[in-house]
């Protein structure tokens, strides 16, 4: 059978180095015994390397192309196979309600959209690994006080670890992109309660950043007005001069709890 050819509007970028997949199919091994779904595998490069840890696997596929290729040279995954999108799945059904590592060399145009679905079934996933644009990785691993840090940094250090791992230039993949793209590693921290409401979090950490320029106070008037709060004389507390940027994630789930009371 003929090789897949690269869809733009999937966001494919086949990876063709061996040697760089072998070492993201590897990043799995920091947590073992546990079953793998890789997402997007596309020809299997990286899934060649992943069926010999003899560990549970699946792989989701979108592309029918690829899914017809990966049936045909990897007959041995014939029922880990799934042709479905990946943000639309039920992952607590994947591996029957056990916990599972992602992975992936994920499509560009969804990665972040993959990073949120995570964090909604963050119980079944205690590790997520992969590749992503350079840009997305740095801004899940960014710090406060760079312009790196934003929503996806918060709402996902709040409940995992990151590592980012190495960078991975346009030339091994076909095509190249036109951006460097990086490997990434995120672990569970061992927070299952952050004390604060998550839905709320989320959209203070949204709003928040939403007008980054903005000081808090600004950018929290109409969400408190929204919430039928008079935030009057609490906002003018010093602190409310500050930019969204410049708090850790503590910071907001702090923040955040205030802000339940005040619905109270």
């Amino acid at each position: 059978m003929q090789k897949v050819r690269p869809k733009k509007f999937l966001g494919q970028h086949f990876l063709t180095d061996l040697g760089i997949a072998r070492r993201i199919a590897d990043t799995v091994d920091a947590y073992p015994d546990v079953p793998i779904l890789e997402v997007g595998p596309g020809m299997g490069v990286m899934t060649q390397f992943l069926t010999g840890k003899g560990r549970e696997l699946k792989v989701v596929e979108i592309d029918f192309e690829s899914v017809r290729y990966l049936r045909d040279h990897f007959p041995a995954l014939e029922e880990g196979i799934i042709e479905d999108d990946f943000l639309t799945m039920h992952l607590d059904r994947t591996f029957q309600g056990r916990p599972f590592v992602l992975t992936g060399n994920y499509p560009y145009n969804i990665s972040s959209q993959i990073f949120f679905k995570m964090l909604e079934y963050k119980d079944f996933i205690p590790c997520t690994t992969g590749m992503v644009q350079k840009e997305v990785a740095e801004r899940i691993a960014a710090r406060p006080g760079t312009k790196a840090y934003g929503i996806l940094s918060v709402l996902i250090q709040a409940w995992y670890d990151v590592e980012y791992l190495f960078t991975v230039e346009p030339g091994v993949f076909n095509p190249p992109p036109k951006v460097r793209s990086a490997v990434i590693r995120l672990t569970r921290n061992g927070v299952n309660d952050l004390g604060c409401d998550e839905r709320l979090l989320r959209r203070v950490v949204k709003t928040t950043f939403n007008q980054r320029r903005k000081t808090l106070r600004n950018n929290l008037r109409p969400l408190l007005t929204d919430l039928g709060i008079d935030g009057g004389e609490w906002l003018q507390d010093q602190r409310f001069n500050l930019r969204p940027e410049q708090l850790w994630v503590q910071d907001f789930v702090a923040l955040t709890r205030e802000i339940e009371e005040k619905k109270l």
